[in-house]
């Protein structure tokens, strides 16, 4: 059975974007047909993070009002036999995605992908209000800064308000030395805030920054510790 998964922030900056990415690919690596949609429209960068940038022709709004299929705004991730993006809108416009068009779109989208994966976003917002109505679960990516949590908690409250329950928590860019020094957060605080489990913790890492700048999901590159570490963040997401 299809699910369609929303990836969350409550503020930039967090790795949502790259996580989203990341997710996609993993899945994609063992076989799955994935279809990452990027609704940040004015914002995006699922592109630049996919290295496809120079591919996208129409987007997501182009299929919404009819100017296009969605056969034609689906891009084949490069390197991968069963991922493709959806770009968002390099502009805000004048017209509107509605939940009704994200039920729409996601019910035609199940059809053909296992998982599809809504880039929303970071903070509260009509995208955010349309992917709700379409999703089956909710990711929350954060980091350990006071900033990002309370806007993130904020964040997840509103999922839920909106309908969504299923929830979990990732938390990116953990600096060790910094949380054992008391200098962050520490896990166990961070998790008595959120509703959703924390599924998974991804250290500060230049590796993690080069490959999205260089438009390559760091998950390609096999045998690393960020590859096993983010698979298995995926597998709890799934059993949540």
């Amino acid at each position: 059975m299809s699910e369609v998964i929303l990836v969350a922030s409550g503020k930039g900056g967090t790795g949502k974007t790259m996580f989203s990415a990341n997710m996609g690919a993993t899945l994609a690596q063992v076989g799955c047909r994935v279809m990452l949609l990027d609704v940040d429209m004015g914002m995006r960068n699922l592109d630049l993070y996919l290295g496809m940038e120079n591919r996208v022709v129409y987007n997501i709004m182009d299929v919404v009002s009819g100017i296009c299929r969605i056969n034609k705004a689906a891009i084949k991730v490069d390197g991968f036999e069963t991922l493709y993006f959806m770009a968002a809108a390099p502009k805000k416009d004048e017209r509107d995605i509605t939940p009704l068009h994200m039920k729409v779109l996601c019910d035609k989208l199940k059809e053909i992908f296992d998982f599809i994966i809504i880039d929303c976003p970071a903070g509260i917002g009509e995208m955010l209000d349309a992917s709700i109505s379409c999703s089956d679960r909710a990711v929350i990516v954060t980091e350990p800064e006071s900033a990002a949590i309370r806007d993130s908690d904020v964040t997840e409250r509103y999922i839920i308000d909106g309908g969504l329950s299923k929830t979990c928590i990732v938390v990116n860019r953990l600096n060790m030395e910094l949380m054992q020094k008391g200098l962050l957060p520490d896990i166990s605080s961070v998790s008595e805030i959120f509703e959703g489990n924390i599924v998974g913790v991804i250290q500060e890492d230049d590796n993690i920054r080069i490959s999205t700048n260089k438009g390559i999901p760091i998950v390609m590159k096999s045998g690393t510790y960020i590859e096993k570490n983010i698979q298995e963040i995926v597998k709890r997401i799934l059993r949540q």
